[in-house]
């Protein structure tokens, strides 16, 4: 016999007279002069249940009931008396009159009420397992679950096949650390947990199977932030026999189904923009169009004026002047200007310049800042012009190297935009703001190293005709690549990817990498692409970024049942640990610095 009938969450109208079986978790128990009404959580939602003390066998377990008890209830659907429905839950319409409770198992005090608001996340983290009882946790975790779902049917509609690849593979260092598995039979050689699975992808093109997608775990060895995790998990896909366009439309589609599906969403219009103009306007390659703001270009106007602070990087190579324009912004405070002071220095910009435009037909009398007296009439009015100044509006300028000012300015321009003063004055629409970005650069220069280095990886294909630009001019040379961003979140990203030899060689004679460290490294992806291999490309979608997106969390911890922190440690488990002698020993490893050796010295 089943012990229950119905989620609790899921009893309606539709049940009213009908006797019904619960299963759950006591949310609550109230004692209302004689008659007890208890709470029934479990992933549904909660049932209201009615205990009359006419029944005292029954009555008797009700007394004792506590939050978190995980108890057993039969009993009669009827509808809630008048004025007490509660129209926010789906059961807020009925109550259940109580005929029998057993109690599965009890529950000691919990650490936390599971409807405080005010929890830290290491106390959530560290009591996960009860975090994740709680409604809106409940409510990601599924709704990942659906997302997960609607993406999986839609790739089989589409004709691919789900096929695992290896968790424990080669190192090949190329972008973040990787984490290192010691062979225990293999003395002194390691196995790598996988970046992506990029290179077997890619083998199971040339392979013949020629639609591959996997929801995977990806590992990477990097400092964390609210978006990363050492362990993360993607959508990958990849595909033989379509283009760039075509690849995109498919996976434009998923996204747009996937919305659908589950949020009842329609994206609207995907529009596509280069990373050449993504750079410009906005100075990020994920830009959040939401944001009603952009960047005025100075940097030719400002080379010969008297404020070195915007002559100096106008005349410097790589050296780039802007203007961010906040409409209305004039009536922002200087306590909140020296605020974004601040702000901007952490992406390495030395100050923030501003001018406030109190009025424009006053001429420089009508420009409030300190800046202006050493700014010539020909650049001030180019400023104003380009930017389209108004009266009541504040212009912030960054002034610097060309990364440096797209950082901190293109991070000024989301963070007004995002603040109450953005919202409040119309520069931030509440909206889906979907966007291609395309045609990034094949590579990027490492100042440090003094080499080029690819941007996405060195599989990625050169726009055709491009391909001579690796010998000749490496910065000229533009990837057939594409990411998919949205609300200024960059979800998934791919390429077209080399499948011929002479391309692939240019493209490590480009990273200065030899033939020799070539066949090291990715040798069984050389060696098979000799064999046939069919023009292919993909893309990867993080998961844990798409849901967080969906569900408003503030961190991809909060759609991921067990994470670890920003330290990359799992507070639940208490991992990483510290292992034994033996366990080393069977690994051939000695530890230089044992766990503790520093503290006790």
């Amino acid at each position: 016999m089943s012990m229950r009938s119905h989620y609790c969450g899921l009893v309606t109208e539709a049940l009213l007279g009908q006797e019904v079986k619960l299963c759950g978790w006591v949310n609550r128990r109230r004692d209302h002069g004689g008659v007890i009404f208890v709470d029934l959580r479990d992933r549904e939602g909660q049932a209201q249940i009615v205990c009359d003390p006419d029944r005292p066998e029954m009555f008797a377990v009700a007394e004792i009931l506590r939050n978190e008890f995980c108890i057993q209830i039969t009993g009669k659907v009827r509808a809630r008396p008048e004025g007490t429905v509660n129209t926010g839950i789906k059961s807020g319409g009925i109550e259940i009159l109580c005929h029998s409770i057993t109690v599965l198992n009890a529950s000691v005090t919990p650490p936390f009420q599971l409807d405080d608001e005010n929890l830290s996340e290491t106390t959530r983290l560290t009591h996960r397992v009860l975090d994740l009882r709680r409604p809106a946790m409940q409510k990601n975790l599924m709704l990942r679950y659906k997302v997960a779902m609607a993406a999986r049917k839609y790739l089989d509609e589409q004709g691919f096949i789900d096929i695992e690849t290896p968790m424990l593979t080669k190192s090949t260092p190329e972008g973040a650390r990787d984490y290192l598995v010691p062979s225990r039979v293999h003395d002194g050689y390691f196995f790598a947990l996988p970046q992506s699975p990029q290179l077997f992808k890619q083998l199971l093109m040339v392979a013949g199977y020629d639609r591959y997608y996997q929801i995977t775990k990806c590992f990477r060895d990097e400092d964390l932030r609210a978006d990363r995790q050492p362990e993360f998990t993607q959508i990958d896909i990849e595909t033989s026999f379509l283009t760039e366009e075509e690849i995109r439309a498919m996976f434009e589609g998923m996204i747009r189904h996937v919305f659908k599906v589950t949020m009842d969403v329609d994206l609207g219009d995907y529009p596509t923009m280069t990373y050449a103009d993504a750079m410009h306007q906005f100075g990020s390659d994920k830009p959040d169009l939401r944001v009603k703001m952009q960047f005025t270009e100075l940097t030719d106007v400002m080379g010969d004026v008297d404020f070195k602070v915007f002559s100096a990087p106008a005349q410097m190579k790589g050296g780039r002047v802007v203007a961010l324009r906040v409409p209305g912004g004039a009536v922002i405070a200087r306590s909140e200007i020296d605020n974004y002071t601040d702000f901007v220095k952490i992406y390495g910009a030395k100050g923030l310049a501003w001018i406030k435009v109190n009025d424009l037909a006053a001429g420089r009398e009508g420009l409030q800042s300190p800046i202006v007296k050493n700014i010539h009439d020909a650049a001030l009015k180019a400023i104003l012009e380009r930017s389209g100044a108004q009266n009541g509006d504040i212009l912030f300028f960054g002034a610097d190297k060309a990364k440096v000012v797209n950082d901190a300015i293109g991070a000024l321009r989301v963070k007004i935009g995002h603040s109450e003063f953005g919202k409040k004055s119309g520069l931030f629409e509440a909206k889906w703001a979907p966007l291609w970005v395309v045609d990034f650069p094949t590579f990027e220069y490492d100042e440090d190293a003094q080499r080029w280095t690819a941007v996405h990886h060195p599989f990625t294909s050169p726009k055709d005709g491009h391909e001579d630009y690796m010998a000749t001019d490496p910065s000229r040379c533009i990837a057939k690549a594409y990411d998919m961003v949205l609300n200024g979140w960059e979800l998934g990203g791919g390429s077209v990817r080399i499948h011929r030899a002479e391309v692939q060689k240019k493209v490590f004679d480009a990273l200065k990498i030899t033939p020799e460290d070539a066949q090291m490294k990715f040798g069984f992806l050389l060696d098979a692409l000799q064999y046939g291999a069919p023009p292919h490309g993909g893309i990867a979608f993080g998961l844990d970024r798409l849901v967080t997106l969906m569900t408003g969390a503030e961190s991809i911890r909060d759609v991921i049942a067990f994470p670890k922190t920003q330290r990359a440690q799992c507070l639940l488990t208490q991992a990483p640990n510290v292992v034994d002698e033996k366990q080393l020993r069977e690994l051939h490893i000695k530890l230089r610095n044992p766990a503790g050796a520093t503290a006790a010295a």
